[in-house]
Formats: C-alpha cells, sequence, structure tokens
C-alpha cells in the first residue's frame, strides 16, 4: 500500500522556496519534499489527531497503545505512524505484510527485546497487517502484552472481518477518513508553494484535478507532478483529462470496496431511488467489477426486495441477464442499467422472503413429523390398509376448488406464513389469501 503523504505544513511565502533536495539517485518525488514534519501538520484526520481525540490524549498522556489504522490509500496511515514514533521518542520500525514473513518478525522481535532492555520502546508499523495469516498475526500478541513493541497496524480492509479476535482485543482501532475538499485544496496551495509558481491550470481544470485524486492525497500529488512543467496557456478540463493518467478508482473485487458498493446498490433499489441505483451501478463498472456478477445481484433484488408485488420484476432481471449474455460490453451494460431503474421503481415486498425464512426456521423445529395419512399416495395394498390416502378430498371437485382439508402434520397446527403487503399486485394476493383462509376455516367447523 502507498504510502501517503496527505498533509503538509503552512506553506512558505514564495521568496521562501526550499531547495530540492537531492539523494544518490535523483531529486525527491513532491510527496516525499511535502512529507509532514510534526503530528500537527496533517490534514484531514483532525478526528484522530486533534487534542481531544484519541491520538492527541495519548501523546499528552504519554501513553500510546497498540492501533490499528483502517482507512482507503493516500490518506496518511504510515506518515502519522512515523511522527508517533517521533513524538513518543520510540524506536520506529516499518514492515510490509506483503512482502515479510516469520523469519523477519523473529529478527524484529529480538532486536525489540534487546532495545525493551535497555528502557527504549518499538513502534512496529505493519503495512497492510490484514495480509498476514492467523498463525502470524498471533505471534504478536505475546511481545504486545510484555511491553516489547507498541503495533500499529494498517488496512485497508474491515478489521473486523480481516484480524484476529485475539489481536483487534488488544488494540484500538481507529478510522482514517479519504481527504475531503478542504485538505485536498490545502495540499493543492502547499504543492504550489513548494513549486514556487500556480499551476498551469484554469479553474475548472483546478477542480477536475481535485475530483480525479479522489480523496487520496498522494495521488493528487502525482497528478501534479504531470501538469507541472506543462508548458503554454493554463489547461482547461477536456485538456486536463486528454494529459493526465487517471488513477484507477480505488475497488477490490473480493474486499471492502466491492462489498460497500454492492451494498450501495442493492439499498437504493430497496429505497425506490432509480438515481441512485444507476450511479453505484455505473461505479461498480467502471471500477472492473464482472457484470455477470451485477446481473445476478440484481435478479437477487428483484426476488428478495419486490417479489410477488411486482412478478414481472424478476422476468425483467432475467431478460436483462440474457441481453447482457449476447451484447456484452459495452452495449450490453444498457440492459443492466434499465434493469436497476426499473427495480428501483417497481412496488416492494419482502413478504415471499420474510415467509419462505420462517417457513424454513419452522421446518427445522418439526422436521420429524411426518405428512398427514390423508394426503400420501397409496401404491400398494398394506399401504392403504395402514390408512394412507384414506379420506382425502380432491380439491378440483370441490364446487369452489377448496377441500379445506389439514396439510401440516398432524402434530401441529397450521400456520400462517405468508402475509402479503398491500403494494402492486400483492395487494390482490392479500384480497385472495385472505377468501382462500376463510373457505378452508369454514369447512374445517371453525
Amino acid at each position: 500500500m502507498a504510502d501517503l503523504f496527505d498533509s503538509l505544513p503552512e506553506p512558505p511565502k514564495a521568496s521562501s522556496k526550499r531547495e530540492v533536495k537531492a539523494t544518490s539517485s535523483g531529486p525527491q518525488p513532491l510527496a516525499e519534499r511535502l512529507r509532514p514534519q510534526r503530528l500537527a501538520d496533517v490534514v484531514g484526520q483532525d478526528h484522530i489527531l486533534a487534542e481531544d481525540a484519541p491520538l492527541g490524549r495519548m501523546i499528552t498522556e504519554k501513553r500510546l497503545s497498540s492501533l490499528i489504522f483502517w482507512g482507503p490509500p493516500g490518506v496518511g496511515k504510515t506518515t502519522i505512524a512515523r511522527l508517533l514514533a517521533e513524538a513518543t521518542e520510540m524506536a520506529f520500525v516499518q514492515l510490509s505484510a506483503i512482502f515479510s514473513g516469520v523469519a523477519e518478525l523473529k529478527k524484529i522481535f529480538e532486536a525489540a527485546k534487546l532495545r525493551h532492555g535497555n528502557g527504549r520502546a518499538t513502534l512496529l508499523f505493519v503495512d497492510e497487517i490484514h495480509r498476514f495469516n492467523k498463525a502470524q498475526q498471533d505471534a504478536f500478541l505475546p511481545h504486545m502484552e510484555a511491553g516489547v513493541i507498541v503495533l500499529v497496524g494498517a488496512t485497508t480492509e474491515n478489521p473486523s472481518f480481516e484480524l484476529n479476535s485475539a489481536l483487534l482485543s488488544r488494540a484500538s482501532v481507529l478510522t482514517l477518513r479519504r481527504l475531503d475538499e478542504a485538505a485536498l485544496r490545502r495540499l493543492l496551495s502547499r504543492a504550489e508553494a513548494e513549486l514556487d509558481r500556480p499551476l498551469p491550470l484554469s479553474d475548472p481544470a483546478r477542480e477536475t484535478l481535485l475530483s480525479l485524486a479522489d480523496g487520496d492525497g498522494r495521488t493528487l500529488l502525482n497528478l501534479i507532478e504531470q501538469v507541472m512543467d506543462i508548458p503554454g496557456p493554463p489547461l482547461d478540463a477536456a485538456d486536463l483529462f486528454t494529459l493526465l493518467t487517471r488513477r484507477a478508482p480505488v475497488y477490490d473485487k473480493t474486499g471492502d470496496g466491492h462489498y460497500g458498493l454492492i451494498s450501495a446498490l442493492h439499498k437504493s433499489v430497496r429505497g425506490s431511488d432509480p438515481d441512485a441505483a444507476l450511479y453505484w451501478l455505473a461505479r461498480m463498472l467502471d471500477a472492473g467489477e464482472d457484470p455477470h456478477y451485477l446481473a445476478r445481484r440484481l435478479l437477487r433484488m428483484a426476488i428478495e426486495d419486490i417479489g410477488l408485488a411486482d412478478p414481472r420484476a424478476q422476468q425483467i432481471a432475467l431478460d436483462g441477464w440474457e441481453t447482457y449474455e449476447r451484447l456484452g460490453s459495452p452495449e450490453g451494460e444498457l440492459a443492466l442499467a434499465q434493469t436497476a431503474i426499473y427495480l428501483a421503481m417497481a412496488p416492494k415486498s419482502n413478504a415471499a422472503y420474510v415467509a419462505f425464512r420462517a417457513a424454513k426456521e419452522y421446518a427445522v423445529e418439526t422436521g420429524s413429523y411426518a405428512p398427514p395419512k390423508h394426503i400420501l399416495n397409496a401404491p400398494t395394498s398394506f399401504m392403504k390398509k395402514e390408512g394412507f390416502g384414506a379420506g382425502y378430498n380432491y380439491d378440483h371437485d370441490m364446487l369452489d376448488g377448496v377441500s379445506g382439508q389439514t396439510y401440516f402434520p398432524v402434530e401441529v397446527q397450521d400456520q400462517s406464513f405468508y402475509r402479503p403487503t398491500q403494494r402492486g399486485e400483492e395487494q390482490e394476493h392479500s384480497e385472495r389469501l385472505a377468501y382462500l383462509r376463510r373457505k378452508r376455516d369454514s369447512k374445517k367447523g371453525r
């Protein structure tokens, strides 16, 4: 995961421009030159860094506990960890869970023990900590409990799903936020002060640049580096789109980005908002989501959230899926968009979903009971002798088509799982069901 330099100190005056320091590999990237030197310089994370916020209080009280930083790329997780070590005078050790294994962990723990014996604590920063397996995560526990290390882990994935409960019980989870527009503007101002000149951008192009950064500070600085030396008149927004290498949307098809966006799409459809549904559908397609997965989820929405209030919704979803199969991308994506619009506008009912769930629970509770004998077939003379099929009334022979017989096991009472709503076609189902129940009850002498 990229280290993020999401914030900078107040910009110096143009006349006090800092000299670009060179290293053995040449000039430093803009992001490195603007790395915050104090926690007070970090922007966009006041909710954890302010004096009355969690980290602010820890620093004031000189008691830093183990932490898990959860947030998107480019919001300052690595930088904050490094500055925390400096503020608390701890040794700072950094490793990536992608490239490190048990052998390297053992070396780090041994070195930390030596420091601990000499009276100095170690802040161990583990980037992408969710990449470690359970055994590797467990390896931190004894050293955390003994005070040998203060663990600061960084992850873009939901810690509740990706980290061991034992590890989570020994660390505080702090959520870092994507940089808002004010933080990005401040970062842009810092960059221009460092460069000692304004970027060659029109006002609309500046807004476009901030939008393309999508809350990621490092991305913004990388984009600035792409345009800072372009000669000629200021670029407009169209020119900027042509020249820039746009960052791919933050989206992991197996992680939080995936589940967060599909949840947003599903809830927008359920909430009858076709515009929001189109937005989240477009976001997922733009991020590279498999359209077949989206087609399957739209079909599920038709069944789960619309159901019998509009039985046509299921067929619409199936047709949209089949149309996509025939056309492919990008033409077939319009069929998915039309499906999303139809589903969002359709009357909603989860009555069938709730009824089936209740029936499954009751079936588990009463699963040992046999069907009543009168509705069992009797293909042999022995079964007829045992009473199988005796007394069965053929419903089609009834004048109103309802015999009123019991179809549940004799050991239980009849149940009412399906309770239609008064929305869409289910209003008619509700009236029909009430009629059928009255008929059955009357024929049972109730």
